[in-house]
């Protein structure tokens, strides 16, 4: 494959200014080679004008249906739900590969529209890691929204609206000083899934606040559940990519048991996949409503935002921008590994349908 066409789309979504290429990117892009068009928009964290000062060809937002048919469009979350056929090949978080209802209607519509789904999660390379992940920013923004829905319980209120911030030195800087007006015990928390980038984020994040953590990864959670431990921790923190043979973490009975349990950070944030290991809640929560209560007395609120790292969208960005960008130069490359699993996954799915 000779000088792909990169086509930048703008989000659609409410509150999500992230982009996984920056003008930076952009241009080492178009040094290889690449025609790289950008959607123009406000609500992208880094300014349109500066990809066009990066020799980006700046074109109308929402504009790429209208592509051409050789562009590859990359985008970060969802499309437009209006159930066009997707005739192109697009880069983006599909949420299609397990058994998600949306995600089957998505994968129905690039069958239909012989596109194809290029998975941002199921980019990995010969080992089978992730060439690039928004998790150490969902781990760390996660863990700072799962004790701001601690803290307002503590006046037995509920989590209300939250917005991004300018960097994360603004969050702790926040959450200090609301910990700070408590004048209470600090709570503790457990993380599962401690040794990989999301469990980092969210470890550090409660570190830096004096928040006492437990660790637990692969060889904790091996023998399989129950697990009382997560039930004697203020906090618990799911910060694992579910499979068919993880195992349930908390279940809908622990929510009469005597536990100290008062918030689930189920940062991983998947309630309609059918390995869900926190079967205790069926729907995302959202920045307008942060905390789902599922269950009063003693209260239980789980907090599962599904763009995270969008609360801190500049660091988040760039740092996932940075991560991602070999393997976009990659594209130029016929039969590219990384694209080509891809490339396969998506045709082993979809012809399920």
């Amino acid at each position: 494959m000779s000088a792909p066409h990169i086509w930048l789309r703008a989000e659609q979504r409410a509150n999500e200014t992230r982009t996984g290429l920056t003008p930076q990117g952009a241009a080492t892009l178009r040094d290889a080679g690449f025609e790289v068009s950008v959607e123009a928009t406000d609500s992208r964290v880094i300014d349109t004008q500066a990809y066009a000062a990066a020799g980006c060809t700046v074109v109308a937002a929402g504009s790429w249906p209208d592509a051409p048919k050789d562009a590859v469009i990359f985008g970060l979350k969802e499309l437009p739900d209006d159930g066009t056929p997707l005739r192109h090949r697009h880069i983006m978080f599909g949420h299609a590969y397990k058994g998600q209802t949306a995600g089957q209607i998505l994968l129905r519509r690039f069958k239909a529209g012989c596109g194809t789904l290029l998975d941002l999660e199921y980019l990995t390379n010969g080992d089978g890691r992730r060439v690039a992940a928004f998790g150490y920013w969902a781990g760390f923004a996660g863990a700072a929204m799962a004790i701001k829905c601690w803290i307002a319980q503590q006046d037995g209120s509920i989590c209300g609206p939250v917005a991004s911030y300018p960097d994360a030195t603004a969050l702790k800087a926040d959450l200090r000083a609301d910990l700070s007006s408590l004048g209470t015990t600090m709570p503790d928390a457990l993380i599962i899934g401690a040794l990989g980038r999301v469990g980092a984020g969210a470890a550090d994040l409660c570190e830096a606040l004096g928040v006492s953590v437990t660790k637990w990864d692969m060889e904790e959670t091996a023998k399989g559940g129950p697990f009382p431990e997560i039930l004697a921790h203020a906090l618990f923190f799911n910060c694992i990519l579910a499979r068919e043979s993880t195992p349930v973490f908390v279940p809908s009975t622990a929510m009469d048991q005597s536990r100290n349990l008062r918030v689930i950070g189920d940062i991983a944030c998947d309630p309609d996949s059918a390995f869900n290991p926190v079967p205790v809640y069926d729907r995302a929560t959202s920045w307008d409503a942060p905390a789902l209560r599922v269950h009063q007395t003693p209260p239980l609120d789980v907090m599962a935002i599904d763009n995270l790292p969008s609360l801190l969208p500049l660091e988040s960005s760039e740092d996932f921008a940075a991560q991602l960008l070999p393997t976009l130069v990659q594209l130029a490359q016929t039969h590219a590994d990384v694209w080509s699993r891809a490339d396969t996954l998506y045709h082993q799915h979809s012809a399920t349908l």
